[in-house]
């Protein structure tokens, strides 16, 4: 019989890669995540008795726990290398109570990156198991099983069944409301904005903003804005104070895992839970041609922004070799993370620097190889030295009239060379040029235009904005944000338009439940500071215990109220104009897990529901039919002919019905990051492109 070492993963992926790296005398195992948790069947957790948790093996793991008992009852050495974070060092623990491994014993290992030399050099660092680590992650787990196995039932019985309540969930949840109550109150206000064109002293023209007229800097009506406009017209302006200036843009620190997030929502358009899930395969090891199997990125699951001296040395070699030394900073960039984060780990980075993301496009997924340049992009522009922007600001005054002029001119790019940081609800900042202007010198008023504005409500939240609040509030932690909104979703609480996050009735009304007879735990500064307490946890300054029982008097206080005081709630359904080709009853809107969908409102007798079908605006190619939109099973959008499956027709790109000018062939719509569309030809060799947007509908040439 031979022995070996044992080494115990949590996924099948992570196995195999690490595998490869140990070779002979090791084997490697996968316990596909948790093998003991609460029991779904009962709350598991002891009330009566310091609020003992009740573990069980979780159904379907025995085999898996089998398994791992042969393979360890003949190891000379376990080696437990879950994930490196509370969850993951709670796994280890109940691995080693089901293997009979001590305490005291150094069985714990992390993977801080899935590569050949961190590997073997977690395995020669082994450690006993962090109980300060395990126990956080027991608080976290009984807090919420309290909560959502106690309120979770109430629902059920003043609502209806399948409702769930949780601690970051409902918080969630309650801003996405509290936001939309925001934009039903809300009252614009109107003003204007004035524009004027005036010429340079070389000729050409430039831009102004209007200030104030005669010191008053808001225009409330067409009266005041076309007064001010009067005068602008019959005034002689002059060249009041020319600034010269330096603007310095400095680069975003490389990615924690929110931050992650909120740009692959911006930029890839991925949800929260495919960004987790690609980076996730990134993380555990793709099959690189030439190079086996390779671990491409850092522990995805970290709120610091920390790189180790080594990742930041080979940086600094790469960019001096690829850009020029002046490209590198004099000292490396160093940057803070948030008061909150926990630190543990390092801000989510390549393994290696060298592995440039094109030249292993061709061993990658599509989005994979989009998750891991945007994840290379980010650290190496964090290394790089800033941009560099010439400025102008310029006062032009007349008849008690300010307005002013401002520029700017790229001077050295720097880090924008690599990589751009994207924004949430706002334009892209224009570069306005720089005006050759001389202090004192008379100027002309060439063009004026003055433009009705309205105060805007606060913008919805998209999954990247809610991460920022989240983030920014000190809501959940970096393994929280994902599941948050995909539970929520799920539940039908909240539904995505756009793109953006919109509560439905349901989640109103259990939201407005929520904040009358559980304030404490819908509250924002309470949750946040939970966190915090579960963080002492960690550190060891708290007994978890103590946290629970300090939560659970006043809960349960609150929870025998609400028992006695809630009336049945009814939820109305939204009546669509569409009848049941089965009933005939007009469906209802009803939301899944997969979003909207039309059902049938005589259920249970009439089991009949319908997709919702989103039509665009073009026709079928090949049969004229109406166009609609469509999710693959992968969550890809494309567009199909209604006709399906008599017509085959299928586009990833949103079709339109125009034809190419120059050679005939079938167009798609292609957006830009500024907002600009075009209309695109299919055809390879033509590719001929329309700007119908941002631009008056200019031709250009594709080569």
């Amino acid at each position: 019989m031979t022995t070996h070492k044992l080494v115990i993963v949590e996924s099948p992926a992570k196995a195999h890669t690490i595998g490869k790296f140990l070779g002979r005398g090791y084997k490697v195992e996968a316990s596909n995540g948790h093998v003991r948790d609460l029991p779904k069947s009962q709350i598991g957790v002891d009330i009566d008795n310091g609020f003992e948790p009740k573990y069980i093996t979780i159904r379907g793991r025995g085999e898996i726990l089998d398994r791992i008992r042969r393979e360890a009852r003949n190891a000379t050495k376990i080696y437990l290398a879950t994930d490196p974070d509370r969850e993951g060092e709670a796994i280890s623990w109940h691995l080693a109570n089901v293997l009979n491994i001590k305490a005291e014993e150094a069985c714990r290992v992390e993977f801080f990156e899935i590569t050949n030399k961190a590997v073997k050099t977690a395995i020669k660092s082994s450690r006993p198991i962090d109980m300060d680590l395990v126990n956080a992650q027991q608080a976290r787990r009984v807090l919420d099983r309290l909560v959502g196995y106690k309120i979770s039932p109430l629902l059920w019985s003043k609502v209806h069944k399948g409702l769930s309540a949780g601690r970051v969930q409902s918080v969630a949840t309650a801003m996405i409301c509290d936001r939309e109550r925001e934009i039903d109150e809300f009252v614009p206000e109107e003003y204007w904005v004035i524009g004027g064109t005036f010429k340079a002293d070389d000729g050409s023209l430039f831009n102004t903003r209007f200030v104030s007229c005669d010191g008053e800097s808001e225009l409330h009506n067409k009266d005041e804005a076309d007064a001010v406009v009067a005068r602008m017209k019959k005034a002689a302006f002059t060249i009041g104070a020319v600034r010269l200036g330096e603007r310095r843009k400095y680069p975003a620190a490389p990615f924690t895992t929110s931050n992650l997030q909120q740009e692959a929502s911006r930029k890839l358009g991925f949800t929260t839970l495919k960004t987790m899930q690609i980076a996730q395969q990134l993380y555990e090891g793709v099959d690189i041609e030439g190079e086996g199997t390779q671990g491409l990125v850092s522990y995805i699951r970290t709120d610091s922004t920390r790189v180790s001296e080594e990742a930041i040395a080979a940086a600094r070699g790469m960019i001096a070799e690829t850009y020029g030394e002046d490209y590198v900073p004099e000292e490396p960039n160093h940057y803070k993370s948030r008061r909150s984060a926990q630190d543990a780990h390092e801000a989510i980075r390549p393994t290696d620097v060298l592995r440039r993301p094109d030249s292993i496009k061709g061993s990658l997924s599509r989005d994979q190889y989009k998750l891991y340049k945007l994840i290379y992009a980010r650290f190496v522009a964090s290394q790089m030295t800033p941009a560099v922007y010439d400025t102008l600001s310029a006062d032009i005054t007349g008849d008690g009239i300010l307005m002013r002029a401002n520029g700017s001119r790229m001077r050295f790019a720097g880090f924008t060379t690599v990589y751009e940081e994207g924004v949430d609800d706002a334009q892209a900042e224009e570069n306005d040029g720089m005006p050759v202007l001389t202090e004192g010198a008379p100027t002309s008023l060439t063009d004026v235009q003055a433009d009705q504005k309205f105060t805007m409500p606060p913008p919805r939240y998209t999954e990247a904005s809610l991460i920022r609040a989240l983030e920014d509030k000190g809501i959940g932690r970096p393994s929280t944000y994902a599941p948050t909104i995909t539970t929520i979703m799920a539940r039908g609480y909240i539904s995505r338009e756009k793109k953006r996050l919109m509560p439905t009735e349901l989640g109103l009304v259990i939201t407005e439940m929520m904040k009358k007879h559980f304030p404490d735990i819908i509250n924002i500064q309470f949750t946040a500071d939970m966190e915090e307490k579960l963080d002492e946890v960690e550190e060891g300054k708290l007994d978890w215990h103590e946290v629970i029982s300090e939560f659970y008097g006043p809960f349960k206080e609150s929870l025998d109220k609400a028992e006695a005081t809630i009336e049945k709630v009814e939820v109305v359904d939204e009546v669509s104009d569409i009848p049941c080709d089965k009933c005939g009853a007009m469906m209802v809107y009803k939301t899944g897990r997969f979003g909207r969908f039309l059902a049938c409102p005589n259920f249970p007798a009439c089991h009949n529901t319908m997709p919702i079908l989103k039509y665009i605006d073009a026709t079928c190619p090949e049969c004229g039919g109406r166009m609609i939109e469509r999710m693959s099973k992968k969550g890809r959008k494309f567009y199909g002919c209604e006709h399906y499956p008599e017509c085959e027709f299928v586009s990833w790109e949103q079709p339109v019905d125009d034809k190419c000018p120059v050679c005939g062939g079938r167009m798609v719509l292609k957006r830009g990051r500024k907002g600009e569309v075009w209309h695109v030809c299919v055809n390879e060799q033509c590719r001929h492109r329309v700007e119908v947007e941002s631009g008056g509908g200019n031709d250009e040439s594709d080569e």
